[in-house]
């Protein structure tokens, strides 16, 4: 609701908006909308593309902190 009433004072703040709606109108509009929202998600798969699992998982693997020294795993 947040990102909706954002978007509502983006759209009333222009000049064009503010001159065409009536006071009913101010009235009727209301954050509450959702049909922009999508619960499930929207997944595109492109079966001829894959993920590169070995460099993703490097790349989430933490390094030593800092001051301790690095030790190989045993």
């Amino acid at each position: 609701m947040h990102v909706n009433t954002l978007l509502l004072q983006d759209i009333l703040a222009e000049e064009k908006w503010q001159k065409k709606l009536t006071d009913a109108d101010r009235r009727a509009l209301s954050p509450l909308f959702w049909t922009h929202v999508n619960p499930y998600g929207r997944f595109e798969l492109d079966m001829n593309s894959h993920l590169d699992l070995v460099a993703a998982v490097a790349a989430s693997v933490p390094g030593p902190r800092s001051g301790e020294p690095a030790t190989s795993p045993a």
